[in-house]
């Protein structure tokens, strides 16, 4: 059955079989320090004050990326990547240290990645990823090292759309195109390749002047003929049907990727899949999906819109969602699995957003966003996860502290199980020293603290018209622009 799967895609592919897919198409987060929160926008086209995790593709050498740079020699070699391959990533990556750390922290992280789709690959299978001029020659150096310089097939340059007035005013060379490399797991899969014609048009002649005879001219020929004016419209008309997000790419695009490297019936799988546009194309074509999200505000909306909605496709019947914990045991499970991803999934089940900018102590985990009436910036509850069982009023007094600090209206504790007793007394009472929120004559306090029982039981934190929250969204006011 086809499969949306809520997690990191690294995470996720360690579990799956080797030799389980035949095509992967990978639109991963580019090395452009750009802000993606687009698509949560409010009613009152206000953006989220802070960066997104879902839509933020900013980089920073941190411990974790250190860590996980220090050992990659260990995982190329277990993968089988040539010994000089090994030595050169040691050299290359302690030049980028010191020269270009935030692109060393990206090349690393995509190469913890590429690794494993390597391995679940069939050795009949095609890797085609999509990349930006700002990293893909250094993307290519790692992929050929991991997939062979032998099988890579080709640089195809994408054309992303008709130059705007805003381009058009741009001083110097106007950047108006997409690169996606193109490899094969073998030289097996170059045989895979299915040639796709288009009618000959009304104006083509062949060089001798002779009338064109077979089944068309192959796609990648058309441009240089008036049939790619037809064909690039076919790609920029399809925009109009965008889900939202900044880097979403139009249907036709995915399937002549599709069509050209598999067939009926085939995998094919999107780690970084977003808003599904690889999922829709492989529906329509007849092949089996999966995609892979980090972000659990896109799964439902990838659930909602594009396959139920679009597609109308039933979850349980023409697809299942796997991750996202449903009870209890699920929490429990996710916990133990991967403690940032509880902490991920905690925050985007109250309807909150994940922040990568921390606060002076660290303590926050994620921001629930919400509008006050004729206030033109969102206001926002700071959010602090806790999963173990030893909470103490210690967390209590430390959150008040941060809300106290920081730019914020409101704080939420979200607990793993509920607080009782003596101690959810002694919680109350801190919680209640913070005061309420008054917005139009109604009362909100400040503190407020959830365990995960409650929340998996529909339950919320009390806050003004939080944005994110779909059946809420026309109730946002207005602001006095």
């Amino acid at each position: 059955m086809n499969r949306l799967i809520y997690g990191d895609c690294l995470t996720v592919m360690r579990d799956m079989g080797l030799g389980a897919v035949d095509l992967i198409y990978l639109d991963p987060p580019f090395n452009s320090n750009r802000d993606y929160n687009a698509i949560y926008k409010d009613e009152t086209g206000r953006p989220l004050p802070d960066q997104v995790e879902a839509f933020c593709d900013m980089w920073t050498l941190d411990e974790t990326r250190e860590r996980a740079i220090r050992h990659m020699p260990v995982l190329m070699q277990e993968h089988g990547i040539d010994d000089q391959v090994v030595q050169f990533w040691r050299t290359w990556m302690n030049a980028l240290r010191h020269t270009n750390p935030r692109l060393l922290a990206y090349l690393s992280y995509m190469v913890e990645r590429l690794l494993p789709m390597k391995a679940i690959l069939k050795p009949t299978g095609s890797i085609y990823l999509h990349c930006d001029p700002t990293a893909s020659h250094y993307i290519k150096v790692m992929m050929d090292g991991i997939f062979g310089h032998k099988n890579f097939v080709n640089e195809i340059v994408w054309r992303i759309g008709w130059i705007s007035g805003f381009k058009g005013r741009k001083r110097g060379w106007i950047r108006n195109h997409d690169i996606i490399l193109y490899y094969v797991k073998s030289a097996a899969a170059r045989d895979q390749f299915n040639k796709e014609y288009i009618p000959y048009p009304d104006d083509y002649e062949r060089r001798d002047g002779s009338a064109p005879t077979g089944p068309g001219i192959p796609i990648e020929d058309t441009w240089n003929c008036s049939a790619a004016d037809k064909l690039n419209s076919i790609m920029i008309m399809s925009y109009a049907k965008k889900m939202g997000y900044a880097t979403e790419k139009p249907v036709p695009l995915l399937e002549r990727i599709i069509k050209a490297s598999s067939k009926p019936g085939d995998v094919v799988m999107d780690p970084f899949c977003g808003c599904a546009t690889t999922l829709e194309a492989a529906h329509r074509l007849g092949r089996k999906w999966i995609g892979i999200d980090i972000a659990v505000h896109a799964i439902r909306r990838v659930a909602q819109v594009r396959l139920q909605d679009r597609l109308r496709l039933a979850e349980g019947k023409d697809f299942t969602v796997e991750g996202v914990p449903r009870d209890m045991e699920g929490a429990v499970d996710l916990w133990t699995r991967d403690k940032y991803h509880f902490q991920k999934w905690a925050v985007e089940q109250v309807d909150g957003f994940v922040t990568v900018r921390q606060t002076a102590d660290g303590g926050v985990d994620g921001r629930v966003y919400f509008a006050r009436y004729q206030q033109r910036d969102l206001s926002s509850m700071v959010l602090e996860v806790k999963g173990g069982k030893n909470v103490n009023i210690s967390v209590i007094r430390q959150l008040r502290g941060v809300l106290e600090r920081d730019e914020a209206d409101m704080a939420g504790l979200i607990v793993m199980e509920p607080i009782e007793g003596r101690k959810l007394t002694n919680f109350k009472r801190e919680m209640a020293s913070a005061g309420y929120l008054d917005e139009l004559g109604v009362e909100y306090p400040r503190m407020q603290m959830l365990s995960i029982a409650e929340i998996l039981e529909g339950k919320r934190f009390d806050t003004p018209s939080p944005v994110g929250k779909r059946e809420t969204a026309q109730q946002v006011l207005p602001y006095q622009k």
